[in-house]
């Protein structure tokens, strides 16, 4: 791996982790397609589906635990939530990643671009402010339980840790605040990328070197991130995640369909 890469890829590390600890995502929205599509615009290296996925599914656990960490002494972190969709997401995230070496390049974007599309158009729905705090959240728990394992098998299958779609769910299905949503969704990712981690390496389909670069830009930007999302407004962080999350939808299914 040549000098030119591993600063291309160290640049997209520290972007898209510091991006998903203040947004609570594993990162994997932004980093799937980034991986996909600059190291081959700057002509430094060209990565398969299977190998972002790979790649992305193993960086996820640093990118996740890193952002947890820094978010433990702002009581935002809610147990029953963790637990709840942290174990039907492990369990979802097992069977797809085991599943996924099975799957072609393009079958893998296209479950890429459903769950993104999805994810934009949960986003867009209005939702009524909840109070700002962890006392006293109630949510529905086997509703919680099946959309996470729904979840968890099209992360496992794309190598997400699936908070770009847990986190829209938590806000509007569940109507869980934001900041516990933003933290909570880190832990939950986390969970979730140990399935899909297990499941990408025992079928080959991890590049190790780019998980290392990646690994230590994400131990770096992922508490910046999740530091800078306690000052920001919760509102804003709702806007830029929808943004965020569209962009990337329109940009993969318009490379589906071309």
């Amino acid at each position: 791996m040549g000098l030119s890469l591993i600063i291309v890829l160290f640049c997209i590390g520290l972007v898209g982790s510091f991006i998903s600890g203040m947004l609570g995502i594993g990162g994997a929205i932004i980093k799937y397609p980034m991986l996909l599509y600059i190291p081959a615009a700057f002509g430094v290296a060209s990565f398969t589906s299977h190998e972002v996925s790979g790649i992305t599914a193993v960086e996820i656990l640093v990118t996740s635990i890193s952002g947890v960490i820094a978010f433990r002494k702002g009581n935002y972190l809610n147990i029953s939530l963790i637990a709840t969709m942290g174990i039907a997401v492990l369990v979802g995230s097992l069977i797809g990643s085991f599943a996924s070496s099975g799957f072609s390049e393009g079958q893998v974007n296209i479950v890429y671009g459903v769950f993104a599309i999805l994810a934009a158009i949960l986003m867009l729905i209005p939702r009524k402010q909840v109070p700002e705090n962890d006392e006293n959240i109630t949510f529905n728990k086997p509703l919680a339980a099946i959309l996470a394992f729904i979840v968890g098998i099209g992360s496992g299958i794309v190598g997400a840790g699936g908070g770009f779609l847990l986190v829209p769910i938590m806000l509007v299905i569940l109507k869980i605040p934001t900041r516990v949503t933003v933290a909570s969704s880190l832990a939950i990712t986390f969970i979730s990328s140990i399935g899909g981690s297990i499941g990408k390496i025992t079928t080959g389909q991890v590049e190790w070197l780019p998980v290392i670069v990646l690994a230590i830009a994400s131990i770096i930007a992922a508490p910046l991130g999740a530091k800078a999302a306690k000052k920001m407004n919760t509102k804003a962080l709702q806007v830029l995640l929808s943004i965020l999350i569209l962009a990337t939808a329109i940009k993969i299914w318009i490379d589906i369909l071309m």
